[in-house]
């Protein structure tokens, strides 16, 4: 376990983002965790590491209880999450970064906003808008697939689900992105401040709509958690925090799983073709998308007791940066890991997590991209890349397309 000499993890490169996977073979193959000594944590990249460590009773995402007010507020300034008032009340503290009873208390409050039968009622609601941003576009012999068209789906289908209205949605995907952003290695003032003005400016958005649905209730996930709220059930805070949550978290990762999902297409043409023929088996292809190119390929945990990997211990207070891109190529657990196979089963995937804090949503995120890909194979004979190479946003928490230039043809 060593961070010194030249760096093995450099989340900022291009190299990284272009092929993080040839760095999290090495990480495999070392005899312990590596040290990442900018995050102080132990990187796991092994399937079964991830998992023990992410189903562990014993794992935690916040040092509440583990460290005293005095060592939490060094950290908070080491990691510049200090002085951000709005930021502090309802994004460092949240349903995600929330544990013991606190979090299964609010996660129960929403989940079954997201099980299968209830997500299931949405997809009539998503197929429509699909076809109509496709009926806008399909006359153009080349899109932008990130801005013309994926960055459009998940705000909306989010902000149906909870109740915003479609025309605040572009505002509310960019709060999310402002406020997300900071989430990774770079945690700059420039950055800070716009995450801070982002996360203001979002919570009193949500506060008015709590008024407006409180007055004038709707057949929406935020009419019933007002329900909720009256209550007793949420404070103020916890409500605002788990409304932007929910807005936030399928921002991002869906527009990010839509362009490698559809780039990895592109690269390979025989599977796309086989899809197109015939798309029975677009549920596991896409399963395999989230596989392949796992959107949040990061996560980190606290460990509230000594832990024992292997043969060793480790101390109460370790905390182990959960690599969820790199367990999902382990050829430990996936034949042919580096492989994209539209047929893989089983295919235990970590990409929606595990334990505790597995993905609310990812019943939702699978069913938007079995929806937008079947409608883009059915509607379109032919998709080509414009530019010979693309490029991979950098950073350690997200794996995602910057754009993805096509040209396609109407069927």
């Amino acid at each position: 376990m060593t961070g010194t000499s030249p760096p093995l993890l450099d989340p900022l490169s291009r190299s990284f983002a272009q092929d993080p996977y040839r760095v999290y073979d090495q990480m495999r193959a070392m005899d312990a965790p590596w040290y990442f000594e900018a995050q102080d944590m132990l990187m796991l990249a092994r399937y079964a590491d991830v998992c023990a460590v992410a189903t562990s009773p014993y794992a935690v995402r916040s040092l509440e209880g583990l460290e005293t007010p005095q060592e939490l507020a060094r950290r908070q300034r080491q990691a510049n999450w200090h002085d951000m008032p709005y930021h502090e009340r309802v994004v460092q503290f949240s349903l995600l970064d929330s544990d013991g009873a606190v979090h299964r208390r609010l996660r129960k409050l929403v989940f079954g906003f997201f099980k299968t039968d209830a997500v299931g009622r949405l997809e009539t609601t998503v197929q429509d808008y699909v076809d109509r941003l496709l009926d806008q576009l399909q006359d153009r012999q080349e899109i932008e697939f990130i801005e013309d068209f994926a960055a459009h789906i998940p705000g909306f289908v989010i902000g149906k689900l909870l109740g915003a209205p479609e025309q605040d949605c572009p505002q509310l995907r960019l709060w999310s992105e402002q406020v997300v952003q900071f989430f990774d290695v770079d945690r700059s003032d420039e950055k800070k401040q716009l995450a801070e003005t982002a996360t203001r400016d979002f919570y009193h958005y949500l506060a008015d709509l709590k008024k407006e649905r409180t007055a004038k209730p709707q057949d929406d996930l935020i009419s019933r958690m007002i329900e909720d709220d009256k209550a007793g059930l949420y404070s103020q805070d916890e409500f605002i925090s788990t409304c932007m949550l929910i807005l936030m978290a399928g921002h991002g990762s869906t527009i990010d799983v839509l362009g490698s999902g559809m780039h990895t297409l592109l690269k390979h043409p025989d599977a796309m073709a086989s899809l197109r023929a015939d798309p029975e088996p677009l549920p596991v292809a896409i399963q395999e998308m989230f596989r392949y190119e796992s959107p949040l390929p990061f996560f980190h945990r606290h460990m509230t007791q000594d832990f024992t990997l292997g043969d060793t211990t480790y101390p109460a207070g370790t905390t182990f940066g959960l690599l969820y891109g790199a367990a999902n190529r382990d050829p430990a657990q996936f034949d042919a890991a580096n492989e994209f196979h539209i047929h893989r089963s089983p295919n235990r995937h970590l990409a929606f997590g595990q334990g505790a804090h597995l993905c609310l949503g990812n019943n939702l995120a699978r069913m938007n991209m079995k929806v937008i890909f079947a409608t883009l194979l059915r509607r379109f004979s032919a998709f080509e890349q414009v530019d010979d190479e693309v490029e991979y946003k950098p950073g350690l928490s997200v794996r995602g397309v910057k754009r993805l230039n096509l040209a396609w043809t109407a069927s």
